[in-house]
């Protein structure tokens, strides 16, 4: 491979005069941004264990109220990208949020999309566009971008679910903003919450009438029906195939939102499985069970609640430590994104 040109190389005055004009010679800094064949990745493989994140988010409860916090929330950072960035991930907020019973999160929308993973507790609920979903473990509740949307507990123990949020690529495009607004007046779930035709595969309901027009149809997953459904796929696979399913939409098969990708994956008794080599960055979080996770050269040792991202373009074994129970985990993943980009890769 060439050498090219170092920026010291160049005279001072040349230099001064390129700053001057708010100029930048490429070449010294062409590797650093197209690297040969492979990219470098800031995104650190990293564990976030859920007893350590518990004891300080309690805390955090006990340290400020729900009016002064607004959403109270301790954000999973990556250290590859520094702390101060906020992210899990080049496109992937990740963020645990408690909320302490009689406690009410108030209403706003933003830009980013959103979605909530409940990890424990009872009694809590999201109103999303007027629609109430309650909040149990396992759940995933979508909050996409632009839906007015609230929290609320009316249990009698702390709630705590996962935030996934494509905040930082919505930051870096310089469009992220929010805007508050009034307590909304819930209804009861309709349509696809209360339509058991929107779990059964392959079957949609038609109206007799025009169907309507929202672009969400289906707002929370319960995790009763996407475990039950995990439990049969993982019936017909191999010892060399994790049962997995994907969360989408169930009027048009597309991905649930359009930037971050969902999914839930079953991993049997002693079950271990390699990942091909990806393009994006995927986050593990286990809903039930255990699960160690190898990737970027790291091993973590995930346990019930515990949460990891990894870097893409490298392989990712999972392993199931349990020779007696499942392990059922959450994925999120930056696939839609590239899909859309045309950057996505699978490598051997």
């Amino acid at each position: 491979m060439t050498d090219l040109g170092r920026l010291e190389d160049l005279p001072q005055d040349y230099r001064d005069a390129l700053t001057r004009l708010n100029l930048v010679p490429l070449w010294p800094s062409l590797r650093g941004v197209m690297p040969a064949h492979t990219p470098r990745p800031q995104t650190q493989a990293t564990h976030w264990p859920y007893a350590t994140l518990k004891e300080q988010l309690l805390k955090a409860g006990e340290l400020t109220p729900i009016e002064k916090a607004e959403r109270r929330v301790l954000v999973l950072a990556n250290p590859g990208h520094g702390l101060e960035k906020m992210q899990a991930s080049a496109a992937i907020y990740l963020g645990m949020q408690l909320l302490m019973p009689g406690e009410w999160a108030p209403s706003h929308r933003h830009t980013p999309n959103a979605v909530r993973m409940v990890v424990e507790g009872e009694g809590a609920w999201t109103t999303v566009d007027g629609e109430r979903c309650p909040m149990q473990r396992g759940d995933l509740i979508l909050t996409p971008t632009g839906l007015w949307h609230e929290h609320g507990h009316d249990g009698s123990e702390p709630v705590i679910w996962l935030d996934v949020l494509d905040l930082p690529l919505v930051y870096y495009l310089e469009a992220s903003y929010h805007v508050n607004g009034e307590r909304q007046k819930s209804r009861a779930a309709s349509g696809a919450q209360a339509s058991p035709a929107y779990v059964a595969a392959g079957v949609l309901p038609t109206p007799v009438f025009a169907r309507g027009n929202k672009r969400y149809p289906m707002l929370r997953y319960p995790w009763s029906s996407t475990r039950d459904a995990l439990t049969k796929i993982a019936q017909t696979t191999d010892d060399q195939t994790a049962a997995q399913i994907t969360y989408i939409n169930p009027e048009t098969g597309e991905d649930a939102e359009n930037i971050l990708g969902f999914y839930a994956m079953m991993l049997k008794a002693g079950q271990s499985v390699t990942l091909p080599a990806r393009s994006p960055a995927t986050v593990f979080h286990v809903i039930e069970g255990s699960c160690a996770v190898t990737a970027a050269s790291q091993r973590f040792a995930l346990t019930r609640a515990d949460t990891c991202c990894v870097p893409g373009y490298g392989a990712v074994q999972l392993q199931n430590p349990s020779s007696t129970e499942p392990a059922y985990l959450f994925l999120a993943d930056e696939g839609p994104l590239h899909r859309k980009l045309g950057l996505y890769e699978e490598r051997p």
